[in-house]
């Protein structure tokens, strides 16, 4: 996809998921896709495990005495789950393909490659062909979340060409990592993308802040959340989320500017959708007095390391194979058996 050298529309939905229904939540997606791109949009992007939802319920229920329906929502959270091996994400990337849009959307993926029983926080990002061209798992879930996801690995931490400029992101307290930022800034992020489920001052400032120490623009997608768009069907809902007027996130998506100017935002206790024209070229223009990969990094004094294989539990090798041959997988294929690891350095400071 080749680099963009004009304004681009971009839009950043904030709309609730059909919680712990994928098949619905695709299709609501879709219907904010359709809509963002009549309104000029070529960028597109969703909240933090958008598909089918974020889990809520795991700030609200307690380890022990509660485990019993932790573990009931959880085994359906799985069957809802998106397995990208499958064709279940096709109505979204035929909807980015038909719009020749690029979206990024979060979702709660199930591993199809080992055990295919671990769930991760995971983005992907969808060409304006309609082929998911990355995908990347958030690095540490963020406490009760780690009784729900996997940790991801770096495989997916990279900066793309799309025709809205050079995009890449991280998920919600993966923003608080500064190395993860870092390697980022290295590879010259212009539009930054930041789906969240965390909202209020302080996560609108960081993101200002953000805007200013990588001098790029900020699309935060905070997720909008009342009690009343939690389904009927979900288990135990009167108990867990009795109040239908609770704001249960209050949403503040926000786009920012590269020199910190919020240009749209934040959306705060509504369902919507914000629009900006981002031009990349801003990007690469305020790096002028700031560049901290570049002419403001000190590599004689500091160096960041970024491993960017990916994480793989086991190799399998049938009896009496050489060395060198292929090993076969979990799903029955076969793959070269991995190669030395190679790493990749970038200048921190």
């Amino acid at each position: 996809m080749p680099a963009s050298t004009v304004n681009s529309q971009v839009a950043v939905v904030q709309r609730p998921s059909v919680l712990l229904d994928r098949s619905a939540t695709i299709a609501r997606a879709v219907e904010s896709i359709d809509e963002a791109a009549s309104h000029g949009a070529r960028l597109i992007t969703f909240p933090e495990t958008y598909i089918p939802g974020y889990p809520e319920w795991i700030w609200r229920l307690r380890p022990g005495t509660d485990s019993q329906l932790t573990a009931e929502i959880h085994a359906e959270l799985v069957r809802q789950a998106v397995d990208l091996s499958t064709d279940q994400l096709d109505p979204i990337l035929a909807a980015a393909r038909r719009h020749s849009a690029t979206v990024v959307v979060g979702l709660q993926e199930r591993d199809a490659s080992f055990s295919r029983g671990t769930l991760y926080n995971t983005v992907v990002v969808v060409s304006a062909e309609g082929e998911i061209v990355n995908r990347h798992r958030k690095l540490m879930p963020t406490n009760p979340e780690r009784m729900v996801w996997g940790v991801g690995d770096a495989a997916g931490l990279k900066v793309l060409d799309t025709p809205a400029g050079r995009l890449g992101g991280l998920i919600c307290w993966e923003n608080y990592m500064p190395l993860a930022r870092y390697a980022l800034y290295a590879e010259g992020v212009e539009i930054y993308v930041a789906p969240t489920w965390d909202m209020g001052p302080a996560w609108v400032s960081s993101m200002v802040h953000i805007a200013r120490e990588g001098r790029c623009w900020v699309l935060s997608n905070g997720t909008s959340l009342q009690g009343r768009d939690i389904p009927e069907g979900f288990p135990h809902r009167a108990a867990l989320f009795p109040e239908p007027e609770e704001w249960i996130n209050e949403g503040d998506s926000v786009i920012v500017a590269p020199n910190g100017t919020i240009v749209a935002g934040p959306l705060n206790k509504k369902h919507g959708i914000l629009y900006a024209e981002c031009d990349p070229a801003q990007a690469a223009s305020a790096h002028r007095t700031l560049d901290v990969a570049g002419h403001y990094s000190r590599p004689d004094v500091f160096r960041l390391e970024v491993r960017r294989d990916a994480a793989v539990p086991v190799t399998f090798r049938d009896q009496h194979q050489p060395p060198g041959a292929t090993a076969s997988q979990p799903d029955g294929g076969s793959a070269p058996l991995p190669a030395p690891k190679k790493t990749r350095e970038i200048r921190l400071t």
